[in-house]
């Protein structure tokens, strides 16, 4: 392994050095850089000329301004742009934009893509993925910047009007409870009558928690409550055991996660004047402690025959249940969030990464980069959600065709172990390499989208440099989007060994 890492890097290594000197050379060339200097009158246009051709190092061939820039990059300095700003200034302040604005579009376009692609598989030629397949194509064909209008108008302005009165009407609590109704019932691999039964009590059930919801005023001053989330960590636990060993009450691996569930619960009332306005770096180490806490329980319940299991389940269950005290430390900060005279009652932003000069508690300060997230990341997960959904449903196919698939049913194995254990597993190896592609492409910068919400991060830093035929920016540009393809590339190269054992990387 260590081997292939360093040929790999090294490779790499002389890929990117060419690369980025054909970029070098195309990026001088984009324009005259002295063009709109050339128009000043006379009394300035030989300082201005001198003046550009110092500090771009005009006068020298392009081969020489390539090693020069070569070197000071390896140092960290990247040089300055027309204007004579700090290039490494500007990428610091475009940088961790883009980090925001793509993290959370890009995580949940994998974890909703691969999900739904699974079940579509394991649901073939049903509704549901008939379904799934309609909306992918339809999600794939939406220009980008068409789908950002619409989510400022329905999203943005309308939803932010119905905030101020949030009442549902009759029609719509119908409209929602059918769907998820459908979405219930389609699930289900049994006969008719069970799949009409599931139907109809979901539809009930979902229509009756909608009509107390809005006749209480939730959607005001929302909350979950500390039954809510007791149900929510024991659902959660139920079902990553479920998800890792099987369905067994009685086994070391439930009682570990219902027992991760448990702590978690007793903590969110024992540490309520931490969570009363923490820092970034008190969450990261709650984080830290939970995953520790939640080892030691599948160790010890866990035993030497299921300890594996165990720690597995408790480790998920702890941080699903922290995730869910921190959903509900966001709803709870919601109404005061609201009523700010920064906010003035429209919580979901379409411009911009932040409010100007807001100033509140932490979780105010979450629900505002959360209102300011909210369309971008719709925006941009929608075309990787129908890529990856379409992937994982064609790979895991092929996969449940093989005939390892086959003799693994034939010697007993129940259906969770043979998905879980080899159709997943093996099916994931090309959604691997899509995945490394995307995120490697996305560090550039999603350009259309920064434009229509006024997000100013590496794609219009980009845009920007190319307009002004400035150098020293685009190849800001190309080192940061070009190492992160590299990088993740070579992550999915080792991924692969560990998907499946048959590959080796020496």
């Amino acid at each position: 392994m260590l081997t292939f890492i360093a040929r790999r890097l090294f490779v790499s290594l002389w890929v990117f050095l060419a690369a980025s000197l054909v970029m070098f050379v195309l990026a001088v060339n984009v324009r005259d850089p002295l063009s709109e200097a050339r128009q000043l009158p006379d009394g300035q246009r030989e300082a201005a000329l001198a003046a550009l051709t110092e500090r771009m190092n005009l006068d020298e061939p392009v081969f020489v301004r390539y090693f020069m820039w070569l070197a000071n990059a390896i140092t960290g300095d990247l040089g300055v742009n027309r204007q004579g700003q700090s290039v490494n200034a500007l990428l610091a302040e475009r940088f961790p934009a883009t980090i925001q604005l793509l993290t959370a579009a890009t995580v949940l376009a994998i974890v909703i893509g691969i999900t739904v692609g699974v079940l579509s598989a394991l649901r073939q030629y049903s509704g549901l993925d008939h379904t799934v397949t309609f909306v992918a194509f339809v999600c794939f064909s939406l220009p980008v910047f068409w789908v950002g209008t619409l989510l400022k108008q329905y999203v943005a302005i309308d939803l932010n009007d119905w905030l101020r009165d949030p009442a549902l009407a009759p029609m719509v609590i119908l409209l929602i409870s059918v769907v998820i109704g459908l979405a219930c019932s389609s699930l289900l691999l049994g006969d008719r009558r069970t799949r009409l039964t599931v139907f109809g009590t979901t539809t009930v059930g979902m229509a009756l928690l909608l009509w107390a919801l809005s006749a209480t005023r939730w959607f005001a001053d929302p909350g979950l409550g500390v039954i809510v989330i007791a149900l929510t960590a024991v659902a959660g636990a139920v079902a990553f055991t479920t998800l890792v060993s099987g369905l067994d009450f009685k086994s070391p691996t439930m009682r570990a996660a219902l027992a991760a569930a448990a702590v978690g619960i007793v903590c969110s009332f024992a540490l309520d004047p931490v969570l009363a306005d923490p820092s970034l770096l008190t969450l990261l180490l709650l984080i830290v402690v939970t995953v520790g806490v939640c080892f030691g329980l599948g160790w010890y319940i866990g035993g030497e025959l299921f300890r594996r299991s165990a720690i597995t389940a408790a480790v998920l269950t702890g941080l699903f249940t922290g995730a869910v005290i921190f959903t509900d430390r966001l709803l709870q900060a919601f109404a005061a969030y609201s009523a700010h005279s920064r906010i003035r009652g429209r919580p979901i932003s379409t411009i911009g990464p932040s409010t100007p000069n807001f100033d509140g508690t932490f979780w105010e300060l979450r629900l505002d980069s959360f209102g300011h997230l909210v369309l971008p990341t719709m925006a941009l997960m929608l075309v990787s959600l129908a890529v990856y959904t379409r992937y994982t449903r064609a790979s895991m196919l092929e996969v449940m065709n093989q005939d390892y698939v086959r003799t693994a049913r034939a010697k007993g194995l129940n259906e969770r172990a043979v998905v879980t254990r080899h159709v997943l597993r093996n099916g994931m190896i090309p959604v691997t390499t899509l995945v490394a592609f995307d995120i490697g492409t996305l560090i550039g910068g999603a350009v259309i989208t920064e434009r229509v919400f006024g997000w100013k991060a590496m794609g219009l830093f980009l845009t920007e440099a190319i307009e002004q035929g400035d150098p020293m920016p685009m190849m800001a540009f190309f080192l940061v989007a070009g190492g992160a393809i590299v990088l993740f590339n070579m992550i999915a190269d080792i991924a692969y060994a560990f998907l499946d054992p048959r590959i080796r990387l020496s």
